[in-house]
């Protein structure tokens, strides 16, 4: 039963480390490649949609500038309107070369908005580590019924199943307070 504890550990850190890619994209007024680098971009040349970090290198060369340089430039316009229609609050240049995205600093009603994003993010992945406690918790309980499981070792899985919960809610707190004091910071 211990392999178990394995595999919820494991699968708690891959709700905080998804945590972790969604708050990266959350805009905090600073420039960093990943902001933009999952905007999905339609391009009409290859009839596919493609995230952009597949279609251009994205530097940010500022606090302020984000510069996407796309290997194809025939696809310059469709990597222009995928960053508008990502809805981002963000307006590209394009100089024919290159693609450059001035990000303009985060009014307090934004940066309020994203904080109470980070936040409902941050309780989906709660969610998330809970809903791995229940299930391994049915598991045990499941094994103990069937005679696999001893009592005290059911108390002593749960014991353990508790404490990796705490551990990744813990994580998962941490990781929004960061944000959100990144967000405040800017």
């Amino acid at each position: 039963m211990d392999e178990y504890l394995d595999d919820a550990r494991s699968e708690m850190a891959g709700v905080t480390e998804n945590l972790k890619q969604q708050l990266g994209k959350v805009r905090t007024g600073r420039a960093t490649p990943k902001l933009i680098e999952s905007v999905q971009v339609t391009v009409a040349s290859y009839g596919a949609t493609m995230p952009m970090n597949q279609l251009a290198t994205i530097q940010a060369p500022d606090a302020r500038l984000l510069v996407v340089s796309p290997w194809d430039k025939t696809t310059l316009n469709d990597i222009e309107r995928g960053i508008i229609a990502a809805g981002l609050g963000l307006n590209p240049m394009n100089d024919g070369q290159v693609i450059r995205v001035p990000v303009p600093p985060l009014t307090a009603e934004r940066r309020n908005d994203l904080i109470r994003g980070v936040r409902a993010t941050a309780e989906d992945a709660k969610v998330g580590v809970r809903r791995v406690r229940q299930e391994y918790n049915e598991l045990f309980k499941t094994g103990e019924k069937d005679g696999d499981v001893s009592e005290d070792d059911l108390r002593r899985l749960l014991a353990k199943v508790q404490e990796l919960t705490d551990q990744a809610v813990k994580a998962v707190d941490d990781l929004a307070n960061a944000k959100i004091e990144e967000v405040q910071a800017v």
